[in-house]
């Protein structure tokens, strides 16, 4: 039988395939700078713009190097940028008390930014990882046992001391059981009813956060895993559960971390709770991607647009990623 003489389905996909303009058409999902939220590292001291060694082109900026940051959201259309401190170590305590200093760094980075008339809206980070001497997100016991409730103490006045400095959304990453309902309770009380908050509520123990914790400098801290408060790896239905818990408790959104290897547990509760999902493109994705390029041994572009659409694909509203900046430019080197 000749090829002329064969028999074709009625249905060739490919004929929505064939030109630009039919595949732009029948595109199911959608990337932009609209989706981006860029994670923004601060230090002390003066004129300091200092790239992180686990992180190429992510860098430490001095406050009063904000002004960089800001000109690089607002040139790139990026609507939320995450503040994340590189506290000293002599500042480090086991209570984490640096973590409630009305003028630690992220509340003068806030004070910062604000000065600014910006479109960008500012998130700042709840758990006290940056701020102890043993780098864990809660208090520990002298046995080195999590303190879950205690720990909530402090979360609520470190929430309500980044709403005073005017952070727009609150975002709980520690993972204590049952923080986000006295979290909300106390904005309540204080007149803080718009204040958002994001919900790490499907945190992982990921092996994928270690260049994260060099650059707030909480590795070396760090003698045991965070696996008693973080979330196992194995587990999809536990996600559901801990979203379902944050979002009763008052969530207004909720952060799947890691991204890339969790992109089912975006889908699940994006499909099965219907509620706004973020999801999180972590430091140990950034970094294998950066270095797999350096080493030509990816297309850096178009994995960076693979990654983030794959987490649009699977449901996410929104993503944090160190590449916000560049998305726009990657977007249109591979249009």
């Amino acid at each position: 039988m000749s090829v002329s003489e064969l028999k074709y389905p009625k249905n060739r996909l490919r004929r929505t395939r064939q030109a630009k303009w039919i595949r732009n058409l029948t595109q199911e999902s959608m990337l932009s700078s609209n989706d981006l939220v860029w994670p923004v590292f601060v230090c002390e001291g003066n004129n300091i713009k200092d790239e992180i060694q686990s992180m190429p082109n992510v860098y430490r900026y001095s406050i009063d190097n904000l002004n960089e940051v800001y000109d690089i959201a607002s040139e790139h259309k990026i609507n939320l940028i995450a503040i994340f401190p590189f506290t000293p170590q002599e500042l480090k305590t086991k209570y984490g008390d640096e973590a409630l200093n009305p003028d630690n760094l992220v509340c003068r980075s806030l004070e910062k930014l604000k000065s600014h008339k910006s479109d960008f809206g500012i998130m700042c980070d709840v758990a006290l990882d940056p701020y102890t001497d043993h780098g864990h997100d809660g208090l520990l016991s002298d046995e080195g046992k999590i303190l879950n409730d205690e720990t909530n103490g402090v979360l609520v006045k470190q929430s309500i001391l980044l709403a005073e400095h005017g952070a727009d959304i609150i975002a709980p990453s520690d993972m204590m059981d049952g923080r986000i309902g006295k979290i909300r309770d106390e904005l309540e009380k204080n007149k803080f009813v718009d204040t958002l908050i994001l919900s790490y509520a499907a945190k992982y123990s990921s092996s994928m956060y270690a260049p994260f914790r060099d650059a707030v400098g909480s590795s070396k801290n760090l003698k045991t895993d965070k696996k008693t408060y973080q979330m196992n790896i194995l587990n999809s239905d536990e996600a559901i559960r801990e979203a379902s818990m944050d979002i009763a408790e008052g969530a207004d959104m909720i952060m799947v971390k890691p991204g890339i290897s969790y992109l089912d547990i975006i889908y699940r509760i994006k499909n099965e709770l219907k509620y706004p999902t973020f999801a999180y493109q972590v430091s140990g994705e950034y970094s294998l991607i950066k270095f797999g390029s350096q080493q030509d041994i990816i297309n850096e572009e178009t994995m960076v647009i693979e990654q983030l659409s794959s987490f649009k694909r699977a449901g996410a509203d929104a993503i944090i990623t160190y590449y916000a900046p560049e998305v726009s430019k990657f977007l249109k080197l591979i249009d």
